[in-house]
C-alpha cells in the first residue's frame, strides 16, 4: 500500500472513530458533569480526524507534523476522557473497550508517523 493509500484508510478510519466517539457521548449522564465531559471528549474524539484530514493537506513537513501531533495529543486525552467516564462509573470498561483500544492503535499510528 503506497502513501497516499493508506492516507486515505486512515482518514477514514478517524471518522469512523469520531462517529463512535459522538455515539459514546450521547450515552453520558444528562447531568451538568456529564455535558462537561459530553463536550470534552466529544471535541477530543473528533478533533483526531479533522487534524489528520488537514495534516494530508499541509503546506509544509513542518506543518505535517505540527498537525500530526495535535492528532497525537487529541487521542491521548481521548483515552483520558474514557478513563474518567469509567472511574465516575457512568459507563463499564466493558462499554468503553473498543473505543479506547481503537484510540490506542491510532495514537500508537500517530506517534510512530510523528517520529519519522
Amino acid at each position: 500500500m503506497d502513501n497516499k493509500q493508506f492516507a486515505k484508510q486512515l482518514e477514514k478510519r478517524t471518522r469512523k472513530f469520531a462517529v463512535k466517539i459522538i455515539r459514546l457521548s450521547t450515552k453520558l449522564p444528562n447531568t451538568p458533569e456529564g455535558w462537561v465531559i459530553r463536550n470534552q471528549i466529544t471535541k477530543s474524539g473528533t478533533s483526531v480526524g479533522a487534524n489528520y484530514r488537514e495534516a494530508n493537506r499541509a503546506r509544509s513537513k513542518a506543518d505535517f507534523k505540527n498537525k500530526i501531533d495535535i492528532c497525537e495529543s487529541e487521542a491521548s486525552e481521548t483515552q483520558y476522557w474514557l478513563e474518567v467516564i469509567v472511574e465516575a462509573e457512568w459507563l463499564t470498561w466493558e462499554e468503553v473497550k473498543p473505543e479506547y483500544e481503537e484510540c490506542s492503535e491510532l495514537l500508537a499510528i500517530f506517534t510512530s508517523i510523528g517520529n519519522k
